[in-house]
């Protein structure tokens, strides 16, 4: 272990020893709340330094609440392991290897970079165009490591390569060395990274924070959000959002010079025609896919089909108490998460992925979920959630509601260039959760209906981090290809950071007192 890593394990078992024994001066927090806050502040100062690796410290999680007695066994302290949430995201990783196992992905992001991009600023738009919306579905890593490669071969077949932009740029100039990124080249890495984080918030299973508070809600308030519920609020923010980070790195920070952008279009269908057409497994892997998502945008609607059915047909479609045509109550065949796993054996039967391609999905993440839910529910089923939301958001009692939500999206916002999203959502949750009724005048709505906005709120801003390579995933791989230097992430993410701070602020109010009331 290296002696950083061991100076942060040290730093995380002196937080929690402090959060313990300074528990009296804490202001009436319960032995379980103290000891749940101190396994919080072990398991984010591990995450924030990484002292372990992300999982390790995810499973510390469960092993420090049984043994400070916050849940009374390791089973109970393990229920955030088998949320059905971490199933959620175990689909959508199965279907991404399903998606890039026939090359779907790719065909796709190729297309779109043939239709859109028509000059150097609009071949920018259709490489983030083509991340944002395999990233609703493909997580935001997978994602971004797909496309790097796509844009590096189509910017570089453009012929503008010499490096330098026109006036008012802010990259690179004309007498730079040769050898350096072209601004089509920088707009086009940077642009991927920053989709793969915006298109993430479109869906529920396109990044682990979604899902986090999604489950949350469930447990800690019995609110259910549906796959629909969520693209209601998740894909306006992606429409608004992604326009803006185009136009500042491809008109205003780094804009490309007028060139010829046949070159990259050629690319695009020379690598098309590589692929081939789409042979049989590939299409049923792709109607597969389709079909799940009609039936996830389907379980959504209830409200408007259920009165159509007869009770029990309802029952066994959308759930619920009453005799289903197998003659009990369940959860409902349409239910999102049913729907994934049954898409799982469905993949399989169609040949569409073999258990080595399962094998290779991203475990780490859901093990990282699973501690990070289990951590949620330890301060939500304490008194620690109602501790911390006095202490650190008191403050903001007063404040117009603009100011307030604003002040979470942005404070998440910073949080997240420092520490996974995945982390910082399972400590933000539950205490956004929490903090909720105390907001609700100042909202204009109700105690759930606060705490369902903030909560969202939370997680959206999670995944924006863009000025640094450590703050994403997406980030550190675009920083990775050498071609993008901290400098020019850092000026162009930093900008970015508020912009969408003041956007996500904005959308996110403007659904909630306009859509929200209508589907939520």
């Amino acid at each position: 272990m290296t002696p950083r890593r061991r100076l942060g394990v040290v730093v995380g078992a002196l937080g929690a020893s402090a959060a313990v024994s300074l528990a009296t001066p804490f202001g009436g927090l319960s032995a379980v709340g103290h000891y749940a806050l101190a396994t919080a502040v072990f398991a984010a100062v591990l995450w924030v330094t990484e002292a372990l690796p992300l999982p390790v410290t995810a499973l510390c999680v469960p092993v420090l609440l049984t043994t400070y007695g916050v849940f009374p066994t390791l089973g109970r302290a393990l229920d955030g392991f088998a949320d059905p949430v971490v199933f959620l995201l175990l689909t959508g990783f199965v279907l991404a290897a399903a998606l890039s196992k026939h090359g779907i992905d790719r065909r796709i992001a190729y297309r779109i970079v043939l239709r859109v991009g028509t000059s150097p600023r609009r071949l920018v738009l259709a490489v983030m165009v083509a991340t944002a919306g395999l990233s609703m579905v493909i997580s935001n890593t997978a994602t971004t490591a797909m496309m790097v490669p796509v844009a590096v071969g189509v910017t570089a077949a453009t012929t503008d390569d010499s490096p330098g932009a026109g006036p008012g740029a802010v990259g690179p100039e004309a007498g730079d060395p040769p050898e350096g990124p072209t601004n089509v080249e920088t707009a086009a890495l940077l642009g991927t990274a920053y989709a793969a984080s915006i298109g993430g918030v479109g869906t529920v299973i396109g990044t682990p924070p979604n899902a986090i508070v999604v489950a949350q809600l469930s447990a800690t308030l019995g609110y259910e959000i549906s796959f629909l519920d969520w693209l209601v609020v998740g894909l306006p923010v992606v429409v608004v959002t992604l326009p803006a980070a185009w136009y500042l790195l491809a008109v205003r920070l780094y804009p490309p010079r007028e060139a010829s952008v046949g070159g990259a279009r050629e690319h695009a269908r020379a690598a098309l025609d590589a692929l081939g057409p789409l042979d049989p497994v590939g299409r049923r892997v792709a109607a597969i896919v389709a079909a799940v998502a009609a039936l996830w945008l389907l379980g959504g609607a209830d409200e408007a089909i259920a009165p159509l059915l007869s009770p029990r047909v309802r029952t066994t479609l959308f759930g619920g108490p009453g005799a289903s045509v197998f003659g009990v109550g369940h959860e409902g065949l349409l239910d999102f998460v049913v729907v994934g796993l049954a898409a799982i054996p469905a993949l399989f039967l169609a040949g569409g992925v073999e258990w080595d391609d399962a094998a290779g999905i991203d475990w780490g993440t859901l093990v990282l979920l699973g501690g990070g839910l289990s951590l949620a529910d330890a301060l939500a089923s304490t008194d620690a959630v109602a501790w911390l939301a006095d202490a650190a958001l008191s403050p903001l009692v007063d404040v117009p509601v603009v100011l307030l939500v604003f002040a979470v999206v942005l404070g998440t916002v910073v949080a997240s260039e420092l520490a996974s999203n995945t982390a910082m959502a399972a400590i933000l949750a539950p205490l956004l959760i929490g903090a909720g009724p105390r907001y609700a005048d100042a909202l204009g709505t109700t105690g759930e209906g606060a705490s369902v906005l903030l909560a969202v709120t939370g997680a959206v801003a999670a995944s924006f981090g863009f000025a640094l390579p450590v703050a994403t995933p997406p980030n550190a791989i675009a920083y990775g290809t050498g071609r993008v230097d901290r400098a020019r992430m850092l000026r162009a993410g930093s900008v970015l950071d508020v912009v969408a701070a003041v956007l996500v602020t904005a959308t996110l109010l403007a659904l909630f007192a306009v859509v929200w009331p209508v589907v939520g």
